[in-house]
């Protein structure tokens, strides 16, 4: 009779060891079975208290590492849905600021505290989870999202065996009502913006809000803008990045990355606020702050509650009324020039052309320019 030895799963025991020079070390002590059939103690560095100030802290980067340690044990399956979120957000966690802090935060304000002490066995329910969004406070859109990021939470369970290889379980999931709008989106009318317009006197609000009506910029984009993006001789912008939460961040999409017409009177609005400007050389940012010495552009939640929605208010416009309020509004306004849609896709810069219309076919520069400079036309009244 051949006698198989069980492979135990290697938990391990986290310590923290002293050093004479420099911060202690938290390592993680567990044992190894050699081919032989000898013991071996191992160790594995987790960090310094520096880089893990507390127990808590490393020990989640140990339960991380635990995954590696046990990638051929059947009992690696018991790891809990916290490990595996762990090792998720180091390794495969989206590059991008913006979507990081977005999946962050559904991470640890709803799938940590619901599902992080389960076991990454006992989360593969589908019915459970469908039950537990379904109780979520949030807009059916951002249920979709944190549906979204569990599917990939699967998928690397998967990957790394702590699941059978399946069908992923949030496929079984569906979100009622994720492709409605909560609200209608404000348009404004040319009327409206312009009486809009006048209650926004300061520069460089001025200046923003109009080149945020004549380009449909998101405000990421918009802060984002440098003196150097702007090609004054052929009158194009290049947009090549975005400002998140005072970093600076990559754009949405790949097809967000584009250079967009500058119509000659919109490039004489900003080469007037260029000349006035304290920060007009290339590195510049288009609209820097003062308060923070032109290192970074104005908040845009700052301008927007300071500046836009005030001047809304006094306007008399009603609805919610901010940046995206010009996206949506110049999107609007091209259609009533009559642009093709594949006009208008291109000088939006989405990802895929459905999400204005389902039209093929390239669009001509200067089809862009024209349909760009009819909506600068309706913004300057020109």
């Amino acid at each position: 009779m051949i006698r198989t030895r069980r492979i135990s799963y290697q938990d391990g025991s986290l310590e923290l060891r002293r050093r004479a020079n420099g911060p202690d070390v938290w390592l993680l002590r567990y044992r190894e079975r050699l081919p032989g059939g000898t013991v071996a103690r191992r160790g594995e560095l987790i960090g310094t208290t520096e880089e893990y100030p507390t127990k808590a802290a490393a020990s989640r980067e140990a339960a991380r590492r635990r995954f590696e340690i046990n990638s051929l044990n059947p009992r690696g399956k018991e790891a809990t849905f916290d490990a595996l979120i762990d090792r998720y957000v180091a390794e495969e966690m989206p590059a991008r600021f913006s979507t990081r802090r977005a999946y962050s935060a559904y991470l640890n304000n709803h799938i940590r505290p619901r599902w992080g002490n389960s076991s990454v066995a006992d989360v593969n329910n589908p019915l459970a989870v469908r039950q537990w969004l379904r109780g979520l406070k949030l807009a059916s859109k951002s249920k979709a999202h944190v549906r979204t990021i569990m599917r990939r939470l699967f998928d690397c369970a998967m990957l790394w065996g702590l699941l059978d290889l399946a069908r992923n379980p949030m496929e079984l999931v569906r979100i009622e009502g994720v492709t409605k709008r909560g609200l209608e989106p404000t348009v404004l009318t040319v009327e409206q913006f312009h009486k809009l317009l006048e209650k926004i006197d300061e520069e460089p609000f001025r200046t923003m809000v109009l080149t945020a009506m004549c380009l449909g910029l998101r405000c990421s984009e918009l802060l984002g803008l440098k003196w150097k993006d702007f090609d004054w001789e052929h009158l194009t912008i290049l947009v090549e990045r975005a400002i998140v939460a005072g970093r600076v961040d990559a754009v949405k999409t790949k097809y967000s990355k584009s250079r967009v017409p500058l119509d000659p009177q919109l490039a004489e609005v900003l080469l007037n606020w260029k000349r006035r400007s304290a920060f007009s050389t290339p590195d510049d940012w288009a609209f820097a702050s003062p308060f923070t010495g032109g290192q970074k552009p104005y908040s845009s939640w700052g301008v927007q509650q300071r500046r836009i929605q005030p001047a809304a208010k006094a306007a008399g416009l009603t609805g919610r009324i901010g940046w995206h309020t010009f996206r949506h509004t110049y999107r609007s306004w091209l259609d009533e020039t009559g642009a093709p849609m594949k006009v208008q896709q291109e000088l939006m810069r989405h990802a895929s052309i459905q999400t204005t219309m389902n039209i093929y076919g390239a669009a001509m520069t200067n089809s862009k320019r024209q349909a760009n400079s009819a909506v600068v036309r309706m913004a300057l009244k020109a």
